[in-house]
C-alpha cells in the first residue's frame, strides 16, 4: 500500500507504546523530518523514559514544529497522540501556518502492542499505561475527522505495514518549474472583445474549431508565451459566457493558467442552488448562460471547482492570485489562504459609496516573490514592495492590462464602452492607507 501525503503537512503518528510508530517513521521518512518526544526527553534529562522531563521535550517539539513549519517543511510528530489534549497545539501551529494535517494510525490489540514494548531493549512501559493509551486512542477514532485532518490513514496489524511506502505529491499551486514567459491579464469580467484585442497586442495566433455543433478556442504563440488569468472572468459585462468558454478551453488544453476569482465562486455558488441572490453583475451571466446546455453548466460547475487560488511560479520568483497574497500563505492551503486571495484584507467597514474597505496588505510585504493581482480597480499600476495591482477597470471604461512577466513591461487595451457603471470613481493607484 501507498500512503500520499502533500509536500505541506503535518504528519501526526497515533498510537499506543509498542505499536511500532518509531520504526514505521524511520522506514518512511527522512531523518531531519521526524520530532520525537521520546528523543528530546532524553536531550533534556539524559533518559527518554523520564515522564518528569516531558512538558519540556514537548515544549521543544511544538517550537520545532512551529519553526518547521513557518519554511513550509514537511514534518512528523513522533509520539503517542493518542490523547485530544496533546494533539491541539500541534493542530493550532498547523493553522496558524496553513499546513494540511495527516494522522497515521496504528490502532493495534493490547496483546500485541504489550508483547512488542516487552521485547524492547529499551523504555519498557508499564502494561496498564499501554491498556490507558489504548482506550483513549478508541475515543479518539471518533472524533479525528471533526479535529479537521485532511488525511487519515488506519492500521490494524502490523503486517499491513510490512508493504507500506510513501509517495509525497505538490499542492495544485506549486508550479516553481514554470518559469514562462507568462503575460499576466488583469480581471476581464465578460469584455471579450477587449480580450481579444489584448491577446493580438500580446501576439498570440487565436484560432476557433468547429466541430460539427461544437466549437473550442485555441492560441499559439511564437514565443511560447503562456497566458495567466488573474480570475474575475465573468459578471458585469457584454460577453460572459464568451469569455469563460474561451478561458476554459485554454486551461483544459494546458495553454493557460487561471485563478479563481470572488465572481467566479459567486457563479458558482447560483449553479449549486447554495445563494440564488443576483448581484454584482451575476444576473448577466446567468442570463446569457440560460440558452446553454446543462452538459455546458456542468462543465462550468466542473471547471470552476477545480481552480487554484493562486500559483507560485519561477521557483518562487512569482505568484499571481486574484486579490494578492501574504508571503506566509504562498504555496499553501487552508480556507484562510482561499478567501485572502479572493478578497483580500477586508474590514468590516464600507466607504462612503458603501464599498468595503481595503486593508492594503501591499504596505508590509517584504517577500521575494513578486505578486501580481487584480481584484481592486484603479486607473494606473504601479510596483509597490514587489507587488502590482493590474486591474485597470475595462469593464467600468477603462482599459484591460497584461503585465509580461519576466520583462515586467504592460500592455493594455481601451475599453470600448463603459460596460457597468462603478459606485465610486476608480482611483488613480492602490491606496496604501492601512
Amino acid at each position: 500500500m501507498k500512503i500520499r501525503l502533500p509536500e505541506t503537512c503535518l504528519v501526526f503518528l497515533i498510537g499506543a507504546s509498542g505499536s511500532g510508530k518509531s520504526s514505521l517513521a524511520k522506514k518512511l521518512f527522512d531523518p531531519y523530518e521526524i520530532l520525537s518526544s521520546d528523543h528530546f526527553r532524553a536531550v533534556i534529562s539524559n533518559d527518554e523514559s523520564d515522564q518528569e522531563a516531558s512538558t519540556d521535550a514537548f515544549e521543544v517539539l511544538h517550537r520545532l514544529v512551529e519553526m518547521r513549519l513557518k519554511r513550509g517543511l514537511f514534518t512528523v510528530v513522533d509520539a503517542t497522540n493518542v490523547k485530544r489534549e496533546a494533539r491541539r497545539p500541534l493542530l493550532k501551529i498547523s493553522r496558524q501556518y496553513h499546513f494540511l494535517t495527516a494522522a497515521i494510525i496504528l490502532d493495534f490489540n493490547e496483546d500485541k502492542c504489550i508483547q512488542r514494548n516487552q521485547e524492547r531493549t529499551y523504555r519498557i512501559v508499564d502494561s496498564e499505561v499501554i491498556r490507558k493509551q489504548i482506550d483513549d486512542l478508541q475515543f479518539s477514532l471518533r472524533v479525528l475527522k471533526k479535529e479537521g485532518f485532511s488525511f487519515i490513514y488506519r492500521f490494524t496489524s502490523p503486517e499491513e505495514l510490512s508493504e507500506l511506502s510513501l509517495e509525497k505529491f505538490s499542492l495544485k499551486n506549486n508550479r516553481r518549474k514554470e518559469k514562462g514567459p507568462f503575460d499576466i491579464i488583469g480581471d476581464i469580467h465578460g469584455c471579450f472583445d477587449e480580450l481579444y484585442e489584448l491577446l493580438h497586442r500580446l501576439g498570440y495566433q487565436i484560432r476557433l474549431n468547429i466541430h460539427g455543433n461544437e466549437e473550442s478556442f485555441s492560441i499559439r504563440h511564437s514565443e511560447n508565451r503562456i497566458p495567466v488569468f488573474l480570475g474575475d472572468l465573468v459578471n458585469k459585462g457584454p460577453k460572459n459566457i464568451r469569455v469563460l468558454r474561451f478561458v476554459m478551453d485554454l486551461v483544459n488544453e494546458n495553454m493557460a493558467y487561471c485563478v479563481l476569482g470572488n465572481h467566479e465562486k459567486k457563479l458558482l455558488y447560483y449553479l449549486r442552488g447554495k445563494d440564488s441572490r443576483l448581484r454584482g453583475g451575476l444576473q448577466d451571466t446567468i442570463e446569457q448562460l440560460s440558452g446553454y446546455s446543462a452538459e455546458f453548466r456542468n462543465s462550468v460547475v466542473e471547471f470552476i471547482r477545480r481552480l487554484s487560488d493562486h500559483y507560485v511560479f519561477d521557483h518562487g520568483n512569482l505568484v499571481v492570485a486574484h486579490a494578492g497574497l501574504r508571503e506566509e500563505m504562498q504555496g499553501r492551503t487552508s480556507m484562510g489562504v482561499r478567501n485572502f486571495c479572493m478578497y483580500g484584507e477586508n474590514s468590516d467597514d464600507v466607504d462612503e459609496y458603501g464599498m468595503p474597505v481595503r486593508y492594503s496588505w501591499v504596505q508590509n510585504y517584504r517577500g521575494k516573490a513578486r505578486v501580481v493581482f487584480g481584484h481592486t480597480p484603479i486607473l494606473e499600476p504601479e510596483w509597490y514592495n514587489r507587488t502590482i495591482d493590474i486591474d485597470t477597470g475595462c469593464v467600468y471604461g477603462g482599459r484591460l492590462t497584461a503585465l509580461r512577466y519576466p520583462e515586467l513591461e504592460m500592455v493594455s487595451v481601451q475599453a470600448r464602452k463603459i460596460y457597468y457603471q462603478s459606485r465610486s470613481p476608480l482611483p488613480q493607484h492602490l491606496s496604501l492607507q492601512s
